[in-house]
């Protein structure tokens, strides 16, 4: 099969699945994520692959969606509506990326996602996705959309660490690096950066060894559990308030400053700590 934004190989009983656009840190392009999905049914109809493992080329896993692109073109070209606002427009398009993300979840086989650099904004989602994850302990994970303009819609978050520190992440936007994540659950394990490959390798080799019915039937017993506990709805809630915080006063203020001046210093004033623009003015009681 042919891609565009990844490339696909095989060695032994791993298959690798590389995101490759590395001269944008492997910026999810609008097909990519359909790209991901139809690379994970090709892992699962392979009878030699056990193991999958995600991986980005280049400096970085995954530095999100192309906010820089998406925030700096023209309102009617980027997703965000002129005039009355239809949700399902954007839900339509944002719950087919999250469900092509979650095919790493739902995958037959387990996956891996090796991190390094960045794994922010959508490439968290991404990430956090897979079965396991292991970080080089320098890279960095979070989600800064959460501050405006964006809501993780896989919300893994909750589902990895529990309420209190998926909050204590999504109130902030801020981003941790490998040895935090680990200390608080969110990963399986860092390393330092020269032993990622290493340490991926090592888990592949002792995973690879069981029959693939064995890791099915582990996988498909503990998702369970996250689908009794209400994973399905939390997205579909999460997707849709992702769009909500693209045509709140802060997300329209957010994407015209980023029109007019920028993406980076949007951002710059997004963080600052400062009150947002557009933000609905305190009433004095």
């Amino acid at each position: 099969m042919d891609f565009q934004y990844l490339t696909y190989g095989r060695d032994d009983r791993v298959a690798t699945i590389t995101l490759n656009r590395p001269d944008r840190l492997n910026a999810i392009h609008r097909d990519m994520p359909d790209e991901i999905r139809q690379a994970v049914e090709l892992a699962n109809r392979d009878d030699l692959v056990h193991v999958i493992v995600l991986q980005g080329a280049g400096r970085a896993f995954c530095a999100g969606y192309d906010l820089k692109a998406y925030a700096e073109a023209p309102r009617t070209q980027t997703g965000t509506q002129d005039g009355a606002y239809d949700p399902f427009l954007d839900y339509q398009f944002m719950d087919r990326c999250t469900q092509n993300f979650m095919s790493l979840w739902r995958s037959y086989k387990p996956t891996i996602c090796k991190v390094h650099g960045y794994a922010v904004a959508g490439g968290s989602d991404i990430a956090l996705s897979c079965d396991l994850i292991v970080m080089a302990e320098d890279a960095k994970i979070g989600y800064p959309p959460a501050r405006v303009w964006g809501c993780p819609t896989t919300m893994m978050w909750v589902y990895r660490v529990g309420a209190e520190r998926a909050k204590r992440m999504l109130f902030t936007g801020d981003l941790i690096d490998g040895r935090e994540a680990e200390r608080i659950g969110l990963i399986t394990k860092a390393v330092p950066a020269d032993q990622l490959d290493t340490e991926v390798a090592r888990l592949c080799a002792r995973m690879k060894g069981v029959p693939k019915n064995q890791l099915w039937m582990q996988k498909t017993a503990i998702n369970a559990a996250f689908d009794n506990m209400g994973l399905r709805t939390t997205q579909t809630l999460a997707t849709v308030f992702d769009g909500l915080t693209r045509h709140s006063p802060e997300g329209l203020w957010f994407k015209g400053r980023a029109e007019a001046v920028g993406f980076q210093q949007a951002v710059r004033e997004r963080d600052s700590g400062d009150p947002i623009p557009g933000s609905k003015p305190a009433r004095n009681n």
